[in-house]
């Protein structure tokens, strides 16, 4: 029987409050991320993610004390990331609470992180995280999508999206399975806020091409998007923020969608 499909909310998290932008820009407030996570974990959402999007470009650590309280208010699997470095900042992390966590900017700038991590913590522990964007040049008189080997560009970008790599987005995914990426949070920085519906071909490509299950990020708007997510971008989980967090489509409505379609969910 076919593993069930995972719904997502994720918590972006500035200073110790929840924060919602597009294509990570203009954020506004929008909660305390311990009400919302125990919003979340009592609607029937399968896993949660917490993002401290600023904990790396400010190199500060983690907020523990912010980690522990979502930990407490929950029962469902929690991922961390933000502003991890090291098998140390990871383990604080684990032992605030959370069950996985995300590395991004760490992996890009030293991928044995990904290995130590997997060795020490489990593979199933290590989430890599990828802020990716589509490349574009001017061609005569328009702007086009650049292209690699017949393939979108997706450039990798760090920093919490703020530092572009000028690395190709699906190279470094395959070059992180093989370093023991447990799995991957794949989020369009195109379609980030926009609820316009996940960028279908990055997450397809990347589901496509590694072993290891991959969550689609970026552009839910509406319970549809999961649906694309899960059958064009064959992700095993779709994650989603603005939708969740101003209530527009609860997690038992997009649920409930989702099993009329056919498509195996968790109660």
């Amino acid at each position: 029987m076919p593993l069930a499909k995972r719904i997502i909310p994720c918590l972006d998290v500035d200073h110790g409050k929840v924060v919602k932008g597009i294509n990570f820009i203009n954020l506004k407030k929008a909660g305390d991320p311990v009400e919302l996570a125990r919003r979340y974990s009592d609607e029937g959402a399968d896993e949660l993610v917490f993002l401290d999007i600023t904990a790396s470009s400010e190199e500060r650590e983690i907020l523990r004390g912010v980690v522990e309280g979502v930990a407490r208010a929950i029962s469902i699997p929690f991922t961390v990331g933000g502003g991890i470095r090291n098998v140390s900042d990871a383990r604080l992390v684990l032992c605030s609470g959370a069950d996985k966590v995300s590395v991004n900017t760490a992996a890009v700038e030293n991928p044995q992180v990904i290995t130590k991590l997997a060795d020490i913590f489990g593979q199933q522990c290590v989430v890599v995280a990828i802020d990716a964007k589509r490349r574009y040049e001017q061609r005569a008189d328009k702007i086009t999508v650049k292209t690699r080997e017949g393939q979108v560009w997706y450039e990798v970008y760090t920093y919490g999206g703020r530092k572009p790599t000028g690395s190709d987005a699906i190279k470094w995914v395959l070059q992180a399975a093989e370093l023991g990426a447990g799995e991957f949070l794949v989020t369009s920085m195109d379609r980030d806020g926009t609820e316009d519906g996940y960028d279908l071909e990055l997450t397809r490509t990347v589901s496509e091409r590694v072993n290891v299950p991959v969550i689609a990020s970026g552009g839910a708007g509406k319970p549809e998007h999961f649906l694309e997510a899960f059958t064009d971008g064959k992700a095993d989980a779709a994650l989603a923020a603005s939708v969740f967090h101003y209530n527009k489509y609860p997690v038992p409505v997009v649920k409930e969608y989702l099993r009329k379609e056919r498509v195996i969910v968790r109660p």
